[in-house]
């Protein structure tokens, strides 16, 4: 998936330290080094989004990038694609969470509809749950929150991850064992919470 990924990340963590001690025009080379890899994970990630999505995988990656550089310092390319991750993330709860805004009143006026001219809930929920549980997650093993955001949010590797965390491959594919089934099982739970509620 990442096509001469070991060749640019030296380039990258030199160019990320450069940021880091101020360096304006070090933000410009940094872009083309990592947009593909960027917008082959964003790509990736809105292929799950419900058709007809106004955001397309250059509009997240360029709204990502604008939150990252210059808001944070890295600690190096893992660092970085880390925060990219979870910037991703981030926009699309953002997205998610004005979209539910929306269909739950949102300033618009009262009609009655019959039965056959309801539309089926939409993605939303389900992201917005993800999120929530995902957060309950970073408080109970923050290592294991992050490997679902480079896994499900970035699309990251087994391998990648273990280089971004500094973790081996096979604690790796432990954890996502460990963190799918948590998952599962906390999203059943407020599923039937919020049908008996």
């Amino acid at each position: 998936m990442f096509l001469g990924y070991n060749l640019m990340m030296s380039d990258v963590t030199r160019i990320l330290a450069a940021v880091e001690h101020g360096d304006p025009a070090a933000a410009e080379v940094l872009l083309p080094l990592v947009y593909q890899e960027l917008r082959k994970l964003a790509a990736a990630k809105l292929t799950q989004e419900k058709p007809g999505n106004t955001l397309d995988a250059t509009a997240l990656v360029h709204e990502a990038y604008l939150r990252l550089v210059g808001s944070q310092k890295f600690e190096g390319r893992g660092h970085f694609f880390a925060a990219a991750a979870t910037a991703m993330r981030r926009i699309l709860i953002e997205r998610a969470r004005r979209k539910q805004r929306q269909i739950h009143g949102g300033g618009r006026q009262r009609k009655f509809l019959q039965p056959d001219q309801i539309a089926a809930p939409e993605p939303v929920d389900e992201l917005l749950a993800l999120d929530a549980a995902l957060s309950k997650l970073a408080e109970l093993d923050p290592v294991k929150a992050r490997l679902v955001e480079l896994r499900y949010f970035a699309g990251l590797t087994g391998d990648q991850v273990a280089e971004v965390l500094g973790i081996s491959p096979s604690t790796v594919d432990r954890y996502w064992t460990y963190v799918r089934a948590w998952l599962l099982r906390n999203l059943q739970a407020g599923n039937a919470l919020n049908k008996n509620g």
